[in-house]
């Protein structure tokens, strides 16, 4: 939703937030105080600074009382350090103003304000800076060298994680899971800071039950109809935005299901999506599908982490890049483990210094 719309409707008048002892801030004198802070941001960077405002909401209640909105995340990039300081100084002043308390956290090039009324969060601010070497490792190698994209899925559940992940200073596909508590936060953060965003789609797997995967919550499963599909699908959507394409997270069973990818691909061409199949079976029929609809795809060469320990990892990347080298491109899947971002970080570089060149999968879907 663009900024401007999120915006029409507000008073003129900002008011504090007095009288409110008794009850939480109403939705209005959220915004309000939100159009403060989007003023600011404006002012602290000449008004250059790129912006969006997602509502959080909250769950139902037991008894079924409506979701309303309970605070504003703002995601504002920023160009360079010196802009944070006087956004800094306006934001202390808007709180003192409402008589919201300020607590800031810095962490891998993004700092976050956590503005609360009485103990309650009404707004987090995330000031987001580019990373300057992400440009310049797309230009290290020619266009014509080996191509190999990196996509981590399972992103939503873990913080510090995606913080780590987004920090990597290379071309990285992020996939995230959707209906997490962070999803919409992690999907944000990372398309400002300028990777790119899957949604990774939950659908059914053959271990369910008899090898302890459980069904996720919200997944395409065998049976579900076309308008159950797409009900499902663009659900999922709303929690990640920013969202280029699609993969599979798990799905032994649907991608091997060609009804239910015939029902799955036709919206993602209306929707202007490609899918990548991360081929956790053998008998996936999901590219075919993808491509018989008119639906760019592409298929995983390589599971980076299926042991999760630095050495087995830069072995898989290895691999990946021998791959690359042979058909002139590759897709590498891995997961936000410790040790797989740590194999990344060192052996990426090595990868580049061998002419292998970094990319979006996008560049690779066909």
């Amino acid at each position: 939703m663009r900024l401007e719309r999120l915006l029409v409707g507000l008073a003129a008048a900002v008011l504090p937030f007095t009288g409110c002892a008794r009850r939480l801030p109403s939705k209005s004198e959220i915004r309000s105080v939100t159009t403060e802070i989007v003023a600011a941001a404006q002012q602290a960077t000449d008004h250059q600074a790129q912006i969006t405002i997602r509502p959080e909401i909250r769950p139902a209640t037991p008894t079924g009382q409506a979701n309303r909105p309970v605070a504003d995340n703002i995601y504002i990039s920023l160009r360079d350090r010196s802009q944070v300081g006087g956004f800094e100084q306006s934001l202390e002043t808007i709180a003192e103003h409402h008589k919201l308390s300020v607590e800031q956290t810095a962490n891998n090039e993004v700092t976050r304000f956590y503005l609360s009324w009485q103990g309650v969060r009404t707004h987090t601010i995330n000031l987001i800076l580019p990373l300057p070497a992400r440009s310049s490792a797309r230009t290290r190698t020619p266009e014509t060298a080996p191509q190999l994209a990196i996509i981590v899925d399972d992103l939503g559940h873990d913080r510090a994680a995606a913080d780590s992940l987004l920090a990597l200073p290379f071309p990285i596909t992020i996939s995230v899971l959707p209906n997490l508590p962070l999803s919409s936060e992690v999907a944000e953060d990372a398309y400002h800071r300028g990777d790119q965003i899957l949604l990774h789609l939950p659908m059914e797997s053959e271990r369910e039950g008899s090898e302890g995967a459980p069904p996720e919550p919200s997944e395409l499963r065998i049976g579900m109809t076309p308008s159950q599909v797409a009900s499902a699908v663009d659900a999922m959507l709303e929690t990640v935005p920013h969202a280029a394409g699609v993969n599979n997270h798990q799905g032994s069973r649907a991608t091997a299901d060609l009804t239910l990818m015939q029902a799955l691909m036709p919206l993602l061409r209306q929707r202007h999506l490609f899918f990548i199949d991360s081929r956790t079976t053998a008998l996936t029929v999901a590219y075919d599908a993808a491509e018989t609809s008119g639906v760019r795809a592409a298929s995983r060469k390589v599971f980076l982490d299926d042991t999760a320990t630095p050495d087995a990892v830069l072995a898989q990347l290895d691999l990946a890049a021998r791959d690359a080298m042979r058909d002139g491109s590759a897709i590498a899947i891995g997961h936000p483990h410790p040790a797989t971002i740590g194999a990344l970080s060192e052996g990426v570089p090595r990868l580049e210094a061998r002419g292998i060149r970094l990319v979006f999968v996008s560049e690779l879907v066909r």
